[in-house]
């Protein structure tokens, strides 16, 4: 048996989210029936970085599969691109060491979140960016973003359906905002999230830009430990999951 770690890109708004699900139509599901095919009807499990939601897109999500096939990595990404639906992409494929786990050796993620500030909405683009056509003060939202880097406590900021069991903290690495054009972009490097984290972290900025709220009340919103207190969960169309990092396995 060897181990094959892909990269991959999907648009997500064709699935119900990247984990298989009954009666769904997901990511895991799509490839899992490829490489069923592959195996002459033998079942494949596959692993990945970490799941995404209904509508969520990945441009680097890393995912791994053991094989008793002796095919070469770049006729595994060839083999699987010729089977899988034409939303799914196998960027790279590559064989890795026994001991490599796409989940559990990830050291950082990177996200980013694509906020649409036209006045009026893009229907091209309503399956990749959030419309938020509202008055804004982006200089506020730059500036507020780097509260939430470091390690903290971000309890207030994930789903109150999240469950994750144990500690709620976690490091980010970078939070930050960049405007091209009319759109902007949030970009968030971390070791680790909780369910819905970016999502709600992204309607408190955009709350902090329109002067619902203060940066300076970051750090009692951390201590209060409370959801209902920061912003709204924004719709998932906006997040793609953009980079997974790995120390052993680059």
């Amino acid at each position: 048996m060897s181990k094959i770690k892909c990269v991959i890109s999907y648009d997500g708004s064709g699935f119900a989210g990247y984990q298989i699900q009954p009666g769904k139509r997901t990511v895991q599901g799509e490839i899992e029936k490829v490489l069923t095919k592959i195996h002459k009807g033998k079942p494949v499990r596959i692993y990945a970085s970490g799941r995404t939601d209904s509508g969520v897109h990945a441009l680097g999500q890393v995912i791994h599969f053991e094989t008793d096939n002796i095919m070469s990595a770049a006729s595994w990404k060839q083999a699987l691109n010729a089977m899988v639906p034409h939303d799914i992409f196998i960027k790279d494929a590559m064989r890795v060491p026994d001991t490599f786990h796409a989940r559990f050796d990830v050291v950082e993620k990177e996200y980013h979140y694509v906020v649409s500030r036209s006045k009026e909405p893009d229907v091209f683009k309503r399956h990749y960016a959030y419309h938020f056509p509202y008055t804004l003060d982006v200089g506020r939202v730059q500036r507020a973003c780097s509260c939430f880097e470091g390690t903290h406590d971000f309890t207030t900021f994930s789903s109150a359906k999240s469950t994750a069991k144990g500690s709620k903290e976690r490091t980010l690495f970078e939070v930050s905002c960049e405007e091209h054009g009319n759109e902007l972009i949030f970009i968030f490097r971390g070791s680790g999230y909780l369910y819905n984290m970016v999502r709600i972290l992204v309607g408190t900025l955009l709350d902090i830009g329109q002067g619902n709220m203060e940066a300076g009340d970051i750090p009692d919103l951390f201590a209060k430990k409370d959801r209902r207190l920061a912003g709204k969960t924004v719709p998932p169309e906006g997040l793609y999951l953009w980079h997974v990092v790995y120390d052993r396995v680059k």
